[in-house]
């Protein structure tokens, strides 16, 4: 599987970043269909992808004609792109800067599904090009590298000069999983492996591979915290969840979502490493309390990291710890867990701290806000944010309800049970 990359000649791709805070058309010089000014029906707009950027504080929606960026608190419409026939499947952001990752998608897309468009907004051009044989099923960014994911392989970039510098073979990986660390200090990716259950983990800084065997079944979803230390994970089966530490594969903690089979649609932990949120083809989001420990939670050890960096890995086998007491509120067990020897491992398993109902019919992926809340983005549109009691925990609490295609504000409503 080969790929060809075009680049424009003295560019370099970080060079004057700025914020994406506009709502004007593209501009004539765009290499896209021009524009029709009249072009917002909104009613007409089909979204075919959602997507946090790095630090999930702002959105990216690819619609049928275009695409937006959406801020999450408070929640508007910060900038957007108008074409008549124009589908956007994937649009990665850079942060909130105007480095745009775009792949087109839908009935007419506006590219080939096979071909990586690295959009500068800020020179209102498109400032490299990436083809490849296959269709392309994500694209991860880093504020140092392109991450482009294929079926069968990942080719990771560097963002200065768009040169390939690995290739990573995989299982067959339709879902385009991969995610990647976001410290400048820990560059880690985290993808399928070659075997069904596994996950590789790339510590590039330290030229160090990993192989995770996390699951029995296909691997269904990732996630990585943003130092890259923890990793979480599903399987296809989508009844259990687990949390390994990236540097030496332990398993760390394993919590239950139900009994049923389910398709895991998101799996996101909070930045204080505290609360993990999953949501899937049931309806319900859940959210589990973590008993885990990262260094540099407290202030003494982020300034040890930020003098020495490596102190990260250096010290990460013993900076995690798997059995820490939470300060809040614990994750429901059985009743029965006190006989967990004698009886079947689901009656010692850990259950949801906090859930929250939606509709079945829709996919949904979540991200944790400030203030214990947590945001829901749908498929169908629909922006929530919910609160939960971090010591009580129970159903949740919905605070907002958008729906952003038609950018209708809502009381809370009652939830769906």
């Amino acid at each position: 599987m080969s790929s060809i990359v075009s680049t424009s000649r003295g560019t370099q791709p970080q060079a004057r970043l700025s914020s994406l805070e506009s709502s004007s058309p593209w501009p004539s010089s765009a290499p896209f269909s021009q524009p029709e000014t009249d072009y917002n029906d909104d009613e007409k707009a089909e979204l075919l992808s959602v997507s946090w950027n790095q630090d999930y504080g702002c959105f990216s929606a690819g619609t049928s004609g275009g695409f937006r960026i959406y801020n999450c608190d408070p929640f508007k419409e910060t900038f957007r792109r108008d074409l008549k026939n124009g589908g956007f499947g994937i649009v990665e952001m850079l942060f909130r800067c105007n480095i745009l990752a775009l792949v087109g998608g839908g009935a007419n897309p506006q590219y080939p599904p096979n071909k990586v468009m690295i959009w500068d907004d800020h020179q209102s051009r498109c400032i490299g090009e990436f083809a490849f044989r296959s269709d392309v099923r994500a694209v991860k960014l880093r504020r140092d590298r392109i991450v482009i994911i294929l079926e069968h392989k990942i080719y990771v970039y560097n963002f200065t000069d768009l040169k390939l510098l690995h290739q990573i073979e995989t299982l067959a990986n339709p879902r385009g999983l991969c995610c990647l660390s976001h410290h400048s200090n820990a560059s880690v990716l985290a993808c399928p492996g070659l075997n069904r259950g596994q996950v590789r983990v790339e510590h590039f800084g330290l030229k160090v591979t990993k192989f995770i065997s996390a699951h029995d079944s296909h691997i269904a979803c990732i996630t990585l915290t943003m130092d890259g230390l923890l990793l979480a994970t599903a399987s296809t089966k989508g009844t259990l969840i687990r949390i390994f530490n990236t540097m030496d594969g332990t398993r760390l903690q394993e919590v239950r979502r139900g009994l049923d089979r389910a398709d895991i649609y998101s799996i996101a932990l909070s930045p204080n490493v505290q609360w993990l949120a999953v949501s899937s083809d049931k309806g319900t989001v859940h959210i589990f309390s973590l008993r885990v420990r990262v260094a540099g939670e407290d202030s003494s050890t982020n300034q040890s990291i930020a003098q020495d960096p490596g102190l990260v890995h250096q010290n990460s086998s013993s900076s995690l710890d798997a059995l820490v007491p939470s300060k809040s509120g614990a994750n429901t067990s059985s009743s029965l867990s006190f006989m967990k020897v004698m009886l079947p491992k689901y009656f010692s398993s850990e259950w949801s701290f906090a859930q929250f109902h939606l509709s079945e019919v829709t996919r949904y992926i979540t991200a944790f806000g400030a203030q214990n809340t947590l945001m829901i983005i749908g498929m169908d549109g629909s922006f929530y944010r919910c609160s939960f009691d971090p010591v009580n925990g129970g159903e949740m609490l919905q605070k907002e309800y958008i729906l952003f295609l038609k950018a209708e504000s809502h009381r809370p409503r009652p939830a769906t049970t």
